[in-house]
């Protein structure tokens, strides 16, 4: 009869194995977690930041308006002043202003 030969393994090296790899898996997915959550941040604050830098611009062009609107509206004052001041131009009074009123349009003079 042949002899049985028992394979005796010890019981603390594989738990310690399988503690290392179980350690080791968890930080390979506590990492992946972290660059999933880094990939989702970015892209929240990059759609942010192009939301500021299109309000940015639109501001932009609403001063640009403005500025026209402000310089259209100065120099209408401007002439104003320039007329009174160097032409010596008035309104007239009430009592030297005619008004001509036109005749309302019938169906027929159309």
């Amino acid at each position: 009869m042949k002899a049985q030969t028992k394979l005796v393994v010890p019981t603390t090296v594989n738990l310690k194995r399988v503690a290392a790899y179980a350690v080791m898996i968890l930080a390979i997915m506590i990492s992946a977690f972290m660059v999933v959550l880094q990939v989702f941040t970015y892209r929240h604050d990059y759609r942010e930041y192009n939301a500021y830098i299109r309000e940015r611009e639109d501001l932009k062009a609403e001063k640009g308006r403005l500025l026209i609107e402000k310089q259209t509206f100065g120099a209408t004052a401007q002439i104003g002043t320039r007329a009174v001041t160097q032409l010596r131009m008035y309104s007239p009074p009430a009592r030297e202003t005619v008004v001509v009123s036109l005749p309302a349009k019938s169906e027929h003079n159309k």
